[in-house]
């Protein structure tokens, strides 16, 4: 191990809960210090950057809202100047909202991509740009979906906000690189991970019987790929699912 004032920074956006937070633990118990990023959970981020540090870690915990590019600007200025670097950006932060396409608005619309598009693009735009200045440049993993190619019913706002990630993730792999050739970018599409505790119990079971694994993933699967993601040098603008199979099964083996 090395010392802790030279162990690689990583910056996980939506990192006080769910996904974000198994992926910014996954980086702390290699060794990382962590930026844990929150909007609304902003207190449940400040005791989780607590108990890191309690656990022999660094992490520091900073609010920002991601549809505004100066409160952006903020969050990486702040990690920036108690780090002194940032060595990995997970873009975890999303919002998911179930509504019939009969009840969705231009505002929903709008709140996915400014939240979940826009807020991608513009951590991977500052966060990209000082990496590129840094002689050992750095990673960006971006989270995606799975059912961007097969998306289902209830949430036609999401699903499109999320498809533009993997164009993003190859925009930046290409421009950042142009830049300097050791910032890379790569995206996750996960599968059932972490299904909602109140899914119905069918839409459970038809989501794992969809899988070629025949079972329910777990975050974990998710940070553990976000590590390799990370330490690979030589994989750049790749989309790499985890969902057990999900993307390429049809649901049946049967003809």
């Amino acid at each position: 191990m090395h010392s802790l004032a030279k162990n690689p920074v990583a910056l996980v956006t939506g990192s006080a809960k769910r996904i974000g937070r198994a992926v910014a633990q996954e980086l702390a118990n290699r060794g990382y210090r962590i930026v844990i990023h929150a909007n609304r959970s902003i207190e449940e981020a400040r005791q989780f950057a607590h108990a890191l540090n309690q656990n022999d870690g660094e992490a520091i915990a900073v609010q920002a809202e991601l549809r505004d590019a100066a409160e952006i600007e903020r969050m990486v200025s702040a990690a920036v100047s108690h780090f002194g670097r940032i060595d990995a950006l997970v873009n975890s932060a999303a919002i998911w909202k179930r509504k019939s396409l009969e009840q969705i608005t231009a505002d929903d619309v709008r709140e996915h991509f400014e939240i979940n598009t826009l807020g991608t693009f513009l951590c991977c735009q500052q966060v990209g740009l000082r990496m590129c200045a840094q002689p050992e440049g750095g990673a960006i993993v971006n989270i995606a979906d799975w059912a961007i190619e097969r998306p289902y019913v209830d949430y036609a706002a999401y699903f499109p906000s999320k498809g533009a990630i993997p164009t993003i993730t190859r925009t930046f792999a290409v421009e950042l690189a142009k830049r300097n050739p050791r910032v890379r970018v790569n995206a996750i599409l996960p599968g059932p991970v972490m299904l909602p505790a109140n899914l119905p119990a069918a839409e459970r079971t038809a989501a794992i019987a969809g899988t070629l694994a025949r079972r329910e993933g777990t975050p974990l699967h998710v940070a553990e790929a976000v590590v390799f993601l990370l330490e690979n040098d030589f994989i750049t603008g790749a989309c790499l699912p985890v969902d057990g199979g999900r993307t390429v099964f049809g649901g049946s083996f049967t003809r």
